[in-house]
């Protein structure tokens, strides 16, 4: 990365004649010359000058010329003495999106580095996407992946999200509750990830005004009329703890102040609580000199009120992923009232307030790095790793919304390093943040020395160690309960992974067996077709076709057809072909991911099958009379001829229904026959029927065929008390 000193002054902007500085940048520039250096001054002016310009005739919708919206921009960068490179960015961050001017030219006149942060804040106006929520989420991957290049692209988008929201009152009611959501859901969760914690608050309290008017307008009225009843808690509170204080020898600010409106929503829509439950509307922050001192004043604190017990939270010896460290209790004040107090150093406030503005984070020496900033340096560098196995914008934007919602869990790994997770974490997470592969080899875990279902949810403390096997793979029924993206965002690319490799194979089978009819196959195919046919489909490759034919995206009848054109026209075959007979698909039943049997009706190897192509999930086999499968069998193009490929050495799960007598014993008797047919019992489930005169047995057994199938079923009528037994019949409803 560039560094500040390294960038050539660029040759000043020459403005019009009639050009003056506004109002609003004269307060800038004041601002600026408290820290920067003159000559950086007058570069930033020069920038002012240039946007002004590129701006000129242009309107916000509130009536206020553009050029107001990039200086209120830069003013907010300003308070986190940014530099000159940020504080031009800020200022020509629209130029490129709703003017004339070029990359090229800001990179001449501003430098590179200024070049690069404007076009990481730019939009992707001039490429066309199939939805809004497809384009908005390709601008959040842009502007997040540049980000993990250059933490002042999202601290300049940030201010501007900040001016926007504090000028919203001027769009439509529709726009200003999407642009509200929308900054509740990424906005504010990366500025609280920054701990940038000021602007964190303030983007969810203007979110929640948008968003909700009514309910923020009640609650505002509620707070304003609570305020003069709970004005004598709060002073008599304040006072004694600055009373006690000095009599510990602690030297301490303490400052009172009000929960922020949106805090106390959530509570209430989380707990379900009326405003009148909500009695820790009141909170206190005191600052001492340094660490000792904080565990000193909370002893003090302890003393005179009694802590609510399981609320207190210890941030310093382990600070949140975002740097923010203090200790957080909850006393019982007077009138049995909840006070929340947190308790921390000036420095430890500073960077509450500023978080990681506060220390500028450059491609530095890793080793100078400070611990905020080697946190962040992860993070930053986790989106590039989830952007790496992401596959679609939406996709990745999911997987980042995930891991920027707030609450944490700590855990250990068996060496004693602390991991944090996000709170709901499972051992799977826990094994994806250690290393991706300890992840993919992930079997079972201990969790406290104890062996523990992987689904289980972690609690702060917890000690895990996680068991690898050298062949295993992801599961996909982790997804079902993983919390973190990057846990997700791996499932997912593994079982992408696999399920094209298998699709591939399945399409070429597929479509050779679609080609027969009209006298081809795939070898036969020219390259000249093949380019042709690409062509007009707008695909990349021959494997985008296999894999979408067999996922059945496309139906191989239709590309066959297609196909066959194609050939036609470059090699000028008749018109007519007598049709070859088709050949069955051959069916192992061990496929995978792209090749599925049917769960309504339970195929096994002997039973006459058909297959059904499911959209997006590959070929589905079902039993020739499934009423499942029945349904699309006017729709030829979704079904095709599978059969049984010979010397499959596997066991197949089936279930078979049993009507016994209601006597003792009578299931061992069951379970005792079919295990002398060379069967296992997967599962077993009971009721009874006709008053409790007989019991329905409804069994899993895992055979090999359908003749294994028959002897088992020999064996059980044996028993004296069965009174029939049968293979139930699929529901057309399953």
């Amino acid at each position: 990365m560039e560094a500040a000193a390294a960038v050539p002054a660029p040759e000043p902007f020459r403005p019009p004649a009639s050009s003056v500085l506004s109002l609003d940048f004269a307060e800038l520039k004041a601002k600026l010359a408290t820290y920067l250096k003159p000559e950086d001054v007058g570069r930033v002016e020069a920038a002012y000058h240039f946007a002004a310009s590129a701006h000129e005739g242009q309107f916000r919708i509130s009536g206020d010329p553009y050029i107001s919206h990039p200086v209120a921009v830069a003013d907010i960068v300003a308070d986190w003495h940014l530099d000159p490179q940020a504080l031009m960015a800020a200022l020509l961050h629209d130029v490129m999106e709703d003017t004339h001017i070029s990359k090229q030219e800001i990179a001449e006149r501003f430098g590179k580095t200024t070049a690069e942060l404007v076009d990481g804040l730019s939009k992707l106006d001039k490429i066309e996407f199939r939805s809004q929520e497809e384009a908005q989420a390709e601008n959040f991957r842009k502007m997040l992946l540049a980000m993990a290049s250059d933490l002042r692209v999202i601290l300049v988008k940030l201010a501007d999200r900040m001016h926007n929201m504090r000028t919203l009152q001027c769009v439509r009611p529709a726009k200003r509750r999407r642009i509200a959501s929308e900054t509740l859901e990424i906005y504010a969760p990366i500025a609280n990830r920054l701990g940038l914690n000021n602007l964190y608050r303030e983007l969810q309290e203007l979110s929640f005004e948008h968003k909700y008017p009514m309910r923020f307008r009640v609650l505002s009225r509620a707070i304003k009329a609570a305020r003069g009843n709970r004005r004598e808690v709060v002073g008599k509170v304040l006072q004694s703890i600055e009373e006690r204080l000095p009599q510990w020898h602690i030297a301490a600010e303490v400052r009172g102040r009000e929960k922020h409106l949106f805090s106390i929503y959530r509570k209430m829509a989380e707990k379900h609580l009326s405003f009148s439950q909500v009695l820790d509307i009141y909170g206190f922050r005191v600052i001492v000199r340094d660490v000792p001192a904080c565990y000193l004043a909370m002893g003090a604190l302890h003393s005179m009120y009694k802590p609510v017990p399981g609320k207190f939270k210890d941030y310093i010896a382990i600070p949140k992923a975002n740097g923010y460290q203090s200790l957080h209790t909850t006393l019982i004040g007077p009138f049995g009232t909840p006070v929340e107090v947190q308790i921390r150093t000036a420095e430890m406030h500073h960077i509450a307030e500023s978080g990681v503005a506060s220390h500028w984070l450059y491609k530095e020496d890793e080793k100078t790095l400070t611990e905020l900033q080697q946190k962040t340096h992860s993070w930053l560098q986790s989106l590039l790793e989830l952007q790496s196995t992401s596959g679609e914008a939406t996709e990745f934007l999911e997987h980042v919304k995930i891991d920027l919602f707030p609450g944490e869990v700590y855990v250990f790994t068996p060496k004693g390093r602390i991991l944090s997770l996000l709170k709901g974490s499972t051992p799977v997470d826990f094994a994806y943040a250690v290393h991706t592969d300890i992840g993919n080899r992930c079997v079972a875990c201990r969790i406290n020395g104890d062996l523990m279902p992987l689904r289980t949810e972690l609690r702060n403390g917890d000690q895990i160690e996680i068991i690898t096997a050298a062949h295993a793979n992801p599961n996909p029924a982790w997804l079902a309960y993983v919390r973190t993206g990057k846990a997700r965002a791996q499932i997912r690319h593994f079982l992408k992974g696999a399920q094209q490799e298998e699709s591939v194979t399945l399409g070429e089978r597929l479509l050779n067996q679609a080609l027969r009819p009209h006298g081809l196959t795939l070898g036969q195919i020219s390259t000249f077709a093949w380019d042709r046919f690409l062509r007009d489909r707008g695909v990349r490759s021959k494997k985008d076709v296999f894999a979408d034919v067999g996922l059945g995206r496309r139906l191989p009848a239709i590309v066959a057809r297609r196909l066959a054109q194609a050939q036609d026209q470059e090699s000028g075959r008749p018109d007519v072909i007598k049709p070859k007979p088709a050949g069955a698909i051959l069916i192992r039943g061990s496929e995978g991911i792209a090749v599925q049997l049917a769960r309504c009706c339970q195929p096994i190897p002997g039973d006459p099958i058909i297959g059904v192509i499911r959209k997006g999930q590959g070929l589905e086999v079902h039993l020739h009379d499934c009423p499942v499968a029945s349904k699309v069998r006017g729709d030829r193009g979704r079904w095709v001829d599978v059969e049984w490929e010979a010397g499959e050495d596997r066991l197949f799960d089936v279930t078979i229904r049993v009507l016994t007598k209601n006597v003792r014993g009578v299931l061992a008797r069951v379970a005792s026959a079919i295990a002398d047919a060379d069967c296992n019992i997967q599962n077993v489930s009971m009721d009874n029927e006709q008053g409790g005169l007989y019991t329905a047995m409804n069994l899993t057994v895992q055979v090999r065929d359908r003749m294994h199938l028959a002897r088992v079923m020999r064996g059980v009528r044996r028993v004296p008390e069965i009174v029939r037994i049968a293979r139930p019949k699929s529901d057309a409803r399953a």
